[in-house]
């Protein structure tokens, strides 16, 4: 039987914004659930705050604020509602309560939108109503399991610029989206329930060098992927009948390409290095190709 994760071992510094990237069925979930106390580890330990997500689960809890993949606002309740009664929950009550449900309302610019019913908030705000829900506890750690599915482009960028208004916090998310791996400030690269990689997504991707030449042959990619790499004397990697290598200088690449090629190819693009580009580098398989666990 395969591992969901296998031999993982990391750390989220104080204050860091962690991403762990991959597909779906990579062992992203399966982690986050582990750190959320919701899923025992068959072996090995979890630490947060030097507290055991097993044997001390309780204690972890009360570090963590989780924001899972589905929202669990009532929709059927207001902006207040939602936030009072998830202050019920943890104990919190009176003049105390009310004051941090009025301050994460207004942190978030949802102080005019309180009496409203969740129903009629935007997917955006309604992420930003979950984000304040979340840390009305004053958690020290947040989790957040694909935060941005879902959510156009506008409410994505509106909930990064919450989380940017939470400079004390460290969060630790999963992903399977690079825009959003981009803004981590380091990332883990997760496939198969292995950690390929961590670093700041700036330098995986200088781990390619110049740039990412991908051609399309117009028939037999492996003839023409070995005489590629003959030619340039480089290795490439055919995926789904392209091929693509890194290339120092991609401009004289495209020339030589055209010239010597040009017959044989039916499209030729350059690019700069992208953590797709990376997670191709570290598994030989495109992003999206791999197969749930």
């Amino acid at each position: 039987m395969v591992p969901a994760l296998d031999d993982l071992n990391f750390q989220v510094p104080s204050r860091e914004v962690f991403g762990i990237l991959g597909p779906n069925g990579g062992g992203k979930t399966t982690l986050f659930r582990i750190l959320a106390t919701m899923l025992r580890p068959t072996a090995g330990s979890a630490l947060v705050f030097d507290r055991d997500v097993t044997t001390e689960s309780h204690q972890v809890r009360r570090e963590l604020g989780v924001i899972f993949q589905t929202p669990s606002l009532d929709l059927k309740l207001t902006a207040k509602e939602n936030l009072h009664l998830h202050g019920q929950l943890y104990g919190l009550s009176g003049s105390g309560l009310k004051k941090r449900i009025a301050h994460w309302l207004d942190r978030f610019g949802l102080a005019s939108r309180q009496a409203e019913r969740v129903e009629r908030f935007s997917g955006g705000m309604r992420r930003r109503l979950e984000l304040a829900k979340t840390l009305l506890h004053e958690p020290r750690l947040l989790l957040m399991d694909e935060p941005s599915t879902g959510l156009d482009p506008g409410a994505q960028r509106d909930l990064w610029d919450s989380l940017e208004q939470l400079p004390d916090m460290s969060i630790a998310l999963t992903t399977h989206l690079m825009n959003e791996a981009d803004r981590c400030d380091r990332l883990g690269v997760l496939s198969e329930g292995k950690m390929l990689a961590i670093d700041t997504p700036d330098n995986l991707k200088s781990r390619i060098s110049g740039h990412v030449i991908t051609v399309e042959p117009i028939s037999d990619p492996q003839l023409v992927a070995a005489q590629i790499s003959e030619h340039f004397r480089t290795k490439t990697t055919i995926v789904e009948g392209t091929i693509s290598w890194e290339q120092v200088d991609g401009a004289q690449t495209i020339a030589a390409l055209g010239t010597t090629f040009g017959d044989r190819l039916r499209r030729i693009t350059v690019a700069k290095p992208s953590l797709e580009d990376v997670f191709l580098q570290l598994t030989g398989h495109r992003f999206e190709n791999q197969l749930p666990c």
